[in-house]
């Protein structure tokens, strides 16, 4: 349905609104108030549309921030739905891509890691994984974290040793890895096992991470002690150590409910304008991990609105499990039961237990939200302190809100990056951070000036471009850039060019024999100065610098290792990883190949005459 009505342009708030109403019918669907600047202010969802906006007409009975958000209401846009349940999936949706103001708005929504086991290989392979679901294979999960992951696969790979290796690195194995000798595989790349014997432990480990776990701890008992009978004490000491392998899968993690199978327990607990949502992921009766989420609110909010928002925007991009168990109540419980139901297509339930096993699961959550919310608020308080004192040292207007620290990583200028890494009042922002290639080809190599200069000019031609009248919370405070003077006086170049001279930028160098403590900061204009050797902010400056230089690196590394096995064959059309390995072996390197005939090149085996021209073709052409 359009926005338009005759004479909305005149009006605003109130009076705005009530313009609509002749224009709503009582259809379902989901609204959206802009400011001025149409800007989205607020995404709502309706039963009846026109009972839903005649509310926001009045003149009395509203909230703070409802009313608040009533004034600064400049339009409307509305988008009828066929039912309530496609409103709420819209509404939730929308949120999470306009980011509304006076939304409740889940902030940190990143996808889960899971465990795959693959079903494309003879001899399948167990792995972590995230993302989308386009392998084949089952899927376990989700865990809350890699890390939960990374522990549970350790010890899986210890109990039931299925291999964990790509299927080109399977196929060219000669000999076992060293997984096989630190008892982690079969080696099945070299025939150690029968693929009978070895799909029996995968059929294994697929019963323990879907629940069955006391039946597999009883079966490998049975065969240990079978074997300690036969005196094969080899084999008993391997079954052993696999059964002590799944007791430390069960011991890490934590609480196993008994009466629960597949469930999500989501407790919350709010305290002065803050939230904190703990959510806990039980799957085949097993505790898969906890992670607490602090969506925006604000102090006029009712947990039951807090509640059904974080549930909507949570399980849009994810599959809900069978129950959600709750600490609170939503407000329309029946119609989020319906949504999730829809989007699973098995029913979903919405459960909010008093008493039992169940309500001591949720209660254990509640009291790691509460736990949590204060740990976050007593961060908030110090780090608030630190954002004051970079204000005082370095005679900001104000705190900064968005700090942006940038560093360069390279080998004598090979596989250059560049790394920003972003803080604010919450600390680290990681889902802000970014890496950039170095791209300038004339640059000579281990130019850190150049780098610098590329990396913030990318960085502020994208700002400019995308966030031109600073709305939208992207643009720096604080720039903090690692050197002196001269990496201050380009750095003020590339953003006068850019036509950006009001951002503070202060240049951070090692000081006297480069010693931590010792650090001298360098400012436009301004005599070079130093903090005390205790000051906290020195130790914050010094930590934020740290996590750039730890980032590049890292990105620096990643870089690296991609390019560590790469030759010019990866660049010949048709030759793919076996058929390398095999030019590879022939000829001994790359550089013999480029230089082999035609007639060496066709008797390798695997290389058809058609592609043994291809190769000849490639590097002569080449020259």
């Amino acid at each position: 349905m359009p926005e338009n009505t005759p004479d909305t342009e005149a009006l605003t708030g109130h009076h705005l609104i009530q313009s609509y109403l002749n224009t709503l019918d009582t259809s379902p669907g989901v609204y959206r108030m802009l400011d001025g600047q149409a800007r989205v202010l607020y995404v709502g969802k309706a039963r009846n549309l026109r009972a839903r906006v005649s509310n926001y007409a009045r003149m009395t009975g509203h909230t703070h921030r409802i009313a608040r958000m009533i004034t600064e209401t400049a339009s409307m846009m509305f988008l009828t739905t066929r039912t309530e349940t496609e409103a709420l999936l819209l509404e939730q949706n929308l949120i999470k891509q306009l980011k509304p103001r006076y939304n409740v708005l889940l902030r940190d929504d990143k996808s889960f890691p899971q465990i795959l086991v693959t079903k494309t290989h003879d001899f399948p392979m167990i792995k972590k994984h995230r993302g989308a679901k386009r392998e084949k294979g089952t899927y376990y999960g989700p865990f809350a974290s890699a890390g939960a992951v990374n522990r549970t696969l350790a010890q899986l790979q210890r109990a039931f040793q299925l291999r964990n290796c790509t299927d080109s690195t399977f196929e060219s194995r000669t000999r076992p890895c060293l997984q096989y000798q630190i008892k982690r595989c079969t080696a099945p790349c070299v025939d150690y096992i029968s693929k009978a014997d070895y799909m029996a432990q995968v059929n294994d480990a697929e019963r323990y991470l879907s629940g069955r776990s006391t039946e597999i701890q009883e079966k490998l008992a049975a065969q240990m002690h079978e074997a300690s009978d036969q005196m094969e004490f080899e084999r008993a000491a391997a079954l052993r150590d696999r059964i002590k392998a799944l007791t430390q899968v069960q011991t890490s993690q934590g609480i196993n409910p008994r009466t629960v199978n597949e469930a999500d327990l989501i407790a919350l607990h709010m305290e002065k304008g803050q939230a904190c949502v703990q959510v806990f992921f039980i799957r085949a009766g097993q505790n898969w991990g906890n992670r607490d989420f602090y969506p925006r609110v604000m102090s006029d909010i009712s947990e039951a609105e807090v509640m059904e928002a974080f549930i909507g925007q949570f399980y849009d991009n994810k599959e809900p499990p069978k129950q959600l168990i709750l600490s609170h109540a939503i407000e329309n419980n029946d119609l989020m039961q319906d949504a999730l139901s829809e989007k699973l297509g098995r029913k979903v339930e919405i459960l909010l237990p008093q008493r039992g096993e169940k309500a001591e699961l949720i209660n254990n959550a509640l009291r790691n939200a509460r736990e949590s919310l204060a740990r976050k608020m007593s961060e908030a308080a110090t780090q608030a302190k630190l954002l004051n004192g970079l204000k005082e040292a370095f005679e900001l207007p104000a705190p900064p809100q968005r700090i942006e620290v940038y560093d360069n990583s390279h080998i004598q200028g090979a596989h250059a990056v560049g790394a920003m890494i972003v803080s604010g009042p919450d600390g680290f922002m990681k889902n802000q951070y970014r890496k950039y290639n170095i791209k300038g080809d004339e640059l000579t190599p281990g130019d850190d000036f150049g780098m610098m200069k590329e990396v913030l000019k990318r960085r502020f031609k994208r700002l400019l471009k995308e966030d031109e009248d600073r709305s939208k919370g992207l643009w720096p405070e604080l720039l903090l850039i690692d050197g002196g003077a001269g990496q201050v006086s380009a750095v003020r170049e590339i953003m006068t060019d850019m036509g950006v001279q009001d951002v503070p930028m202060v240049g951070v160098a090692k000081g006297v024999d480069r010693d931590h403590g010792k650090e001298e900061f360098y400012r436009t204009g301004k005599r070079p100065m130093a903090l005390r050797h205790n000051d906290p902010v020195l130790y914050f400056i010094q930590r934020l610098r740290d996590e750039a230089h730890r980032f590049a690196i890292g990105t620096h590394r990643a870089k690296r290792a991609k390019t560590v096995g790469a030759t010019p064959l990866d660049e010949v059309p048709g030759v793919g990883a076996s058929r390398k390995r095999a030019l590879l072996t022939h000829f001994g390197s790359a550089k013999a190949v480029s230089r082999a005939h035609l007639t060496d090149l066709r008797a390798v085996e695997g290389i058809s005459d058609a592609l043994a021209q291809k190769i000849y073709d490639y590097f002569h052409e080449k020259g």
